[in-house]
């Protein structure tokens, strides 16, 4: 009887152990496959985590026509260095202009519930003419970017920023900007106000932007822990001020923006996309601070000479320079088929794509020794993409046609790369 209850106890014992061992190892499984998880996501959003601080692949290397190679480092610290402060930083390095650009800020929570943060910065660089961004636009993050490698028109500045960034709820977020900027155009330019001539100038603004997403919903995950389910329609408004005499500013002026992105997913895997932007500027407004459409075309003779990689809301056949605004509307509506399910590594997409832009410009005159035109009578081109050819690249094939057709047949067609890689 003693021997028996020795083996049994024994039997029992070992059958624990195998089963703790077991549960032990599925939750390595389960934590490893977690890290692993995170760390993809890490890489996706473009950065390489460490345990304090996470590099930005971003600055890693990019090229543009001013600076040729850029290279650098920057990043931002993790939870893990600290969840109510935070520390971020880059430097690099224009090889053509030779040339430190960097940036160095920081940020406090004020509120954890409302995710309220207070964000002070100091940047030193270049920012592209016409580009306008809002400050609710999510991080966008690409191995390369396509359209940086051929823009020309970049304006040097010094800016020093304090912001707010507040959570209004789950539908609503709200940012606030004030900033305060040295201008200095890489390009011959001067901007005419009232007889005076600036080719460089300095500039306050303070920029609030309300981002409401309808159908936003807040999930719950494992372990008990929620997080924000962001959906569409997204619906962004934007309000700039520039105040003329504060902190040495030269002009006084006004830009009301607005965005809307709307996707449209259908039961047999395709889906569409449908983009609008739109944005007014009143006032003394240098080109700095207008409109361009995002062109990403080449002033070059061939259609293969142009021959590059196509940007994902860019107009593929509008050139370079080729228009400016302070009024602009910008429609993009893209359909995605469903995948080719050739093999079950080879999937490629076909993508149906129309783009149409229209804008105007009040005063062009106050713009010396830059030419360009408006777009006042509309600007439209089609085209589609066969995307995930071979290791995420494809091809795009786009077609100028309307008011701006162009006499020349091939000056209106872009034939591209495509890249998309999904983490």
């Amino acid at each position: 009887m003693t021997r028996f209850c020795a083996l049994c106890f024994f039997f029992l014992g070992s059958f624990f152990a195998n089963s703790q061992k077991a549960i032990l190892k599925k939750k390595s499984a389960v934590q490893d496959s977690i890290k692993k998880e995170a760390f993809i996501k890490h890489i996706g959003n473009g950065y390489f985590p460490t345990k304090f601080f996470d590099f930005d692949l971003r600055y890693l290397i990019k090229y543009n026509q001013y600076e040729a190679l850029r290279t650098g480092l920057g990043g931002i610290t993790s939870d893990e260095f600290s969840k109510k402060l935070k520390i971020n930083s880059y430097l690099v390095y224009g090889f053509r202009d030779h040339r430190f650009k960097y940036s160095i800020g920081g940020g406090y929570r004020l509120a954890e519930k409302t995710n309220t943060w207070l964000n002070l910065s100091y940047t030193d660089d270049l920012i592209e003419t016409g580009s306008s961004a809002f400050l609710t636009d999510k991080r966008l993050f690409q191995f390369f970017e396509p359209r940086l490698l051929n823009i020309s028109l970049f304006h040097k500045h010094i800016t020093k920023a304090i912001a707010l960034e507040h959570q209004l709820g789950p539908k609503l977020s709200l940012q606030s900007k004030f900033a305060t900027s040295k201008i200095d155009p890489t390009y011959n330019y001067n901007f005419i106000v009232n007889n005076k001539a600036f080719s460089q100038f300095n500039i306050s603004t303070s920029v609030v932007a309300l981002q409401w997403s309808p159908f936003n919903i807040i999930a719950s995950k494992e372990e008990g822990k929620k997080e924000l389910k962001e959906t569409f329609p997204k619906f962004t408004l934007q309000y700039t001020k520039g105040f003329k005499n504060v902190f040495k500013s030269d002009f006084n002026f006004y830009k009301i923006d607005f965005k809307l992105i709307h996707n449209f997913v259908y039961h047999d895997q395709s889906s569409s996309e449908l983009t609008l932007v739109s944005g007014i500027a009143q006032g003394n407004t240098p080109l700095t601070h207008l409109y361009h459409a995002y062109p990403n075309n080449i002033n070059k003779e061939s259609v293969m000479r142009r021959f590059s990689v196509a940007g994902i809301t860019s107009f593929e056949t509008m050139y370079f320079n080729e228009f400016f605004s302070d009024k602009f509307t910008t429609i993009q509506f893209k359909h995605r088929l469903k995948p080719f399910d050739i093999s079950l590594r080879f999937k490629p997409e076909l993508v149906l794509i129309t783009r149409y832009a229209i804008g105007d410009m009040q005063n062009p005159d106050q713009h010396e020794n830059i030419n360009f035109s408006s777009l006042e009578k509309g600007y439209t081109e089609s085209g589609l993409e066969l995307n995930k050819l071979f290791f995420g690249f494809g091809l795009s094939f786009t077609y100028r046609y309307g008011a701006y057709h162009l006499p020349n047949l091939s000056d209106n067609i872009a034939l591209k790369f495509t890249f998309n890689v999904t983490l």
